[in-house]
């Protein structure tokens, strides 16, 4: 009896002092295995290329925003800021929710050479429907101006977020921005 509570008594005392600890899968497993952080990310390349359209869509473990470019996606900067001001003006822009992503993808939206719109949302202040979404809370339309494209993202909080370009569809590209639901 003896033996059995000093080795009891020995592993309290190590779990207690951290010499008994989970092993790094359990410590670094985050959220869906995501592991992202809420820093800003940026590519300053510059693009040509002309948005035409901007969508969002719902996963499992993130929410996600989508601009297709009729060429190759460039250059890119999102981060979180206390308020989303308009290209141009500077104004702020209203929007919903307890955190803010300023996303600004290097590339207009409109033809370069003709000044034509290539992408113009329906409504400024809901560019996509997100009522639903776990995270997003609402997309709008902070303009596109000297060949960049900015939209507020409201969020449900400061989350972390991956930021990443894909060739395709076709001749074009994607830039894409997933928001984890959780940590």
């Amino acid at each position: 009896m003896k033996k059995l509570s000093a080795g009891l008594t020995a592993i309290i005392i190590a779990l207690g002092l951290g010499l008994l600890a989970p092993g790094p899968a359990s410590a670094t497993t985050s959220y869906c295995g995501l592991v992202w952080t809420s820093l800003a990310k940026s590519n300053q390349a510059m693009s040509a290329a002309s948005i035409t359209n901007i969508r969002t869509g719902q996963h499992t473990c993130f929410d996600r925003l989508v601009f297709n470019i009729k060429g190759k996606a460039a250059g890119y900067n999102v981060r979180y800021v206390s308020k989303v001001v308009q290209d141009g003006s500077g104004q702020p822009i209203k929007l919903r929710g307890g955190a803010f992503l300023q996303v600004t993808a290097h590339s207009p939206s409109y033809d370069s050479a003709t000044g034509q719109a290539t992408f113009v949302p329906a409504n400024r202040s809901e560019v996509t429907n997100v009522s639903k979404y776990q995270t997003f809370r609402q997309v709008a339309w902070a303009g596109s101006f000297e060949g960049h494209t900015t939209l507020g993202l409201g969020l449900r909080a400061r989350l972390p977020f991956k930021v990443f370009t894909l060739a395709g569809p076709g001749t074009g590209s994607t830039l894409v921005i997933d928001v984890a639901h959780h940590w």
